[in-house]
């Protein structure tokens, strides 16, 4: 049996870490997504890094492949480099790892938002 940190682990093999003074440089760029997997109280409570937009975890593989009902074709590209993050970096790999295997090429773990605030992020309500 697997335990969801050996899921974790796993997905962090898979999905580069980036590190937030990487993302600052590339924030607002047309070719970069952000996006925040925490739930939608968690982004409430904290705020989110600048121009991320919220889609939960239960949500990516969803809003992320063009045969889903409910993706989102504006938000989402494969040409783009996706850069994921959560409050502890576990879903943001699953999150990750799950946009790989719909064949985006190009994802990113940034980890956790508490290291983008304590990298001097700013921060967005």
């Amino acid at each position: 049996m697997t335990s969801i940190m050996d899921r974790v682990k796993a997905a962090k093999q898979v999905v580069p870490a980036i590190a937030p003074d990487e993302v600052k440089e590339m924030l607002g760029r047309d070719d970069v997504l952000v996006v925040d997997v925490r739930d939608g109280t968690e982004v409430a409570q904290s705020g989110k890094v600048p121009g991320a937009v919220n889609v939960s975890r239960g949500m990516i593989e969803f809003k992320a492949d063009p045969v889903s009902p409910y993706y989102d074709g504006e938000t989402f590209s494969k040409d783009k480099t996706i850069v994921l993050y959560c409050a502890s970096g576990g879903r943001s790999a699953l999150s990750g790892e799950a946009l790989a295997e719909l064949g985006y090429r190009d994802v990113r773990n940034m980890g956790s938002f508490k290291d983008w605030v304590e990298a001097g992020g700013e921060v967005e309500g």
